[in-house]
């Protein structure tokens, strides 16, 4: 087979599986949490994973009609592990660890002439092995942590956009 053909195959793989990655997070809109009249001017209100890094990312965009009501995104994300406690007599106990990351945000936003530019958000690094092995809990404390390969997951990202002054957030974004 050519390269080409290669190429356009591996693209179409990477395509299908970034659409279906995105496909399953849900978008939730609160009218009652922003200004009356706030509506999307440009661009796309949504996030991705990346499936090789595990990385979220949020893309960029733009609401009319917020007046000058300032607003503020955030994203977090929560990853989980498995972590094996091994005594010294070779038994191994299986432990979940979990790790919230700190969550990314936009700082206080403000609009101009009654628009607001919403930049594009990314999560911070994946936790490493010994971020979850700190945070596992074996049976006795002589037993030794390893992180078993390859377990390292997002378990779920929470985007949202909330306006100063509103009960609850404009956009809410949930996944994978």
């Amino acid at each position: 087979m050519s390269k080409r053909f290669l190429a356009i195959i591996a693209a179409l793989a990477m395509l299908l599986f970034g659409v279906t990655t995105a496909a399953l997070a849900a978008t939730t809109t609160n009218p009652a949490a922003a200004p009356t009249g706030t509506h999307l001017q440009t661009g796309t209100i949504g996030c991705s994973v990346d499936p090789t890094t595990q990385l979220v990312s949020c893309t960029t965009f733009e609401l009319a009609g917020v007046g000058n009501t300032n607003a503020e995104a955030t994203l977090s994300t929560t990853y989980t592990a498995t972590v094996q406690c091994r005594n010294r007599g070779g038994q191994i106990v299986e432990v979940k660890s979990q790790v919230k990351t700190v969550p990314v945000t936009t700082g206080s936003l403000e609009p101009k002439n009654g628009r607001l530019s919403v930049p594009a958000l990314s999560s911070s690094p994946v936790p490493t092995a010994a971020q979850f092995e700190a945070l596992a809990t074996c049976p006795n404390g002589n037993w030794t942590k390893e992180l078993l390969g390859g377990t390292i997951t997002l378990s779920s990202f929470t985007y949202k956009l909330h306006f100063a002054g509103f009960t609850g957030d404009y956009i809410t974004i949930t996944g994978p």
